[in-house]
């Protein structure tokens, strides 16, 4: 249900990061590895993962920041967190701080497959997706195949892809500020706070894909715009 998702893994130990890898590989996600605190709420915020696999006991900022600091801004962003054995504390700190659910190490495979794919399941249905196909000037994009058409060509897109172009087609003719797709398409909040560059850079891959059968205007200093 959930194959080739991608997944990123915030672990300092390495036997254990690659030991998560190695798993979440057999069983068909794509893992992303970092080692310590810093690295794991960079990639989180500026990437597209449906899990963050994130250990207590972190080199710099601990689990436990990285976790209130990406529940802040992104609070759909579906989260496991790791803990040592009896550490009841951290298990309800974790909760408290945002964790979705939590794995007692050390645990088994069977364990961690079943928690990370309940969690999953659990972050889907409360995501549901408008399986609507709608038209982007000579593109018709597909939600649920994740993909848009136009004549004998198939471009293969992301959730959050086709999430902005839906939210562009919704507004056309009308500019689409920055904010408005962190706090929409990213589910981030506090977006006045927030000085990223992630919606730019997804905005160039995107006008890639779709060069030649619709354009998105860039308004400066505002966002974007479709014109339809």
């Amino acid at each position: 249900m959930h194959a080739h998702a991608p997944i990123l893994v915030v672990e300092d130990e390495a036997a254990i990061r690659d030991g998560l890898c190695d798993v979440l590989t057999y069983h068909r996600y794509q893992p992303t590895a970092v080692d310590n605190g810093e690295d794991g709420l960079r990639l989180a915020l500026v990437g597209d993962y449906a899990l963050v696999v994130l250990d207590i006991m972190l080199p710099g900022m601990s689990g436990f920041d990285v976790c209130g600091a990406l529940r802040a801004q992104r609070p759909r962003q579906a989260i496991l967190m790791l803990t040592a054995r009896g550490a009841e504390d951290d298990i309800v700190r974790g909760l408290r701080c945002g964790a979705d659910d939590y794995v007692i190490k050390p645990f088994s495979v069977a364990e961690l497959m079943a928690r990370v794919e309940a969690l999953l399941r659990r972050t889907a249905a409360r995501m549901p997706v408008d399986a609507t196909p709608f038209a982007f000037g000579a593109w018709r994009v597909d939600p649920v195949a994740l993909h848009a058409s136009t004549g004998d060509a198939t471009m293969a897109l992301s959730r959050r892809e086709v999430d902005m172009l839906a939210v562009l087609v919704r507004e056309r003719g009308r500019v689409v500020s920055r904010r408005m797709l962190l706090a929409e398409v990213w589910g981030m909040a506090h977006v006045d706070e927030i000085e990223t560059r992630t919606v730019d850079m997804h905005m160039v891959k995107l006008r890639k894909k779709i060069a030649g059968g619709a354009a998105i205007e860039t308004v400066r200093g505002e966002g974007y715009r479709f014109a339809g």
